[in-house]
């Protein structure tokens, strides 16, 4: 298992360097990224290269049984627990709300709503909603926790959220995804699955550009 974490944390460490790179180095994200299809194939191209080192990573393992594809111990109780990882997330967000504005940090949610962009938006939300979700939770919820369990379901738990805010490079925002991530590596623990994570997130990711849009 050494060269598979050591591979992992190899992957955490560069996308956490480049992204908090590009941070502090460039000027503020553009307003339209949503709208750009740019946007979306470089986003495609990322998560296919993450995938490939996900899978080389995984190579001889079972991977259904290491990465949890299987039905939760409790539908209910994944429900409840995400109830509650919302709550913390929106009442972190607003804190931090107080200082800064996360969302602006990041420059992924669009202000308003161009019509006349619905093709490459629609692009975007499914990278977003769909494809981001699926890729960022076998990353972190599957191969990471998968990994970093045998140190304890509590180091796993908190080393996961925090490398999962870490590679999204934001500052003000980090506090916010943190907990996030931290919430769905709980989940992942709780009810013995990754299928209510990637749920989860995929909802979190849906919520934020509806509410865009509709803002």
């Amino acid at each position: 298992m050494n060269w598979r974490l050591g591979g992992w944390c190899a992957l955490i460490v560069f996308m956490s360097t480049v992204a908090y790179a590009s941070q502090l180095t460039s000027g503020p994200p553009p307003k339209d990224v949503a709208y750009q299809w740019s946007s979306s194939i470089l986003g495609l191209i990322q998560y296919g290269v993450i995938l490939g080192i996900l899978y080389v990573i995984t190579l001889g393992l079972d991977r259904r049984r290491f990465l949890a594809f299987r039905r939760p111990t409790s539908w209910k109780r994944a429900a409840g627990i995400a109830v509650l990882i919302l709550i913390a997330v929106f009442v972190v967000g607003a804190a931090v709300g107080q200082f800064a504005n996360p969302e602006k940090e990041q420059g992924l949610i669009p202000q308003n709503w161009d019509s006349s962009k619905i093709a490459p938006f629609a692009a975007f939300a499914f990278v977003v909603v769909v494809v981001a979700p699926i890729v960022e939770e076998l990353q972190f919820r599957g191969v990471g926790y998968g990994l970093l369990e045998r140190f304890g379901p509590t180091a796993a738990i908190l080393l996961v959220g925090i490398s999962f805010g870490l590679v999204h490079g934001l500052i003000a925002g980090f506090p916010v995804i943190a907990v996030f991530g931290i919430g769905l590596a709980y989940l992942r623990s709780r009810t013995d699955s990754i299928y209510p994570c990637v749920l989860l997130h995929a909802s979190f990711n849906a919520f934020g550009l509806i509410v865009g849009v509709a803002s």
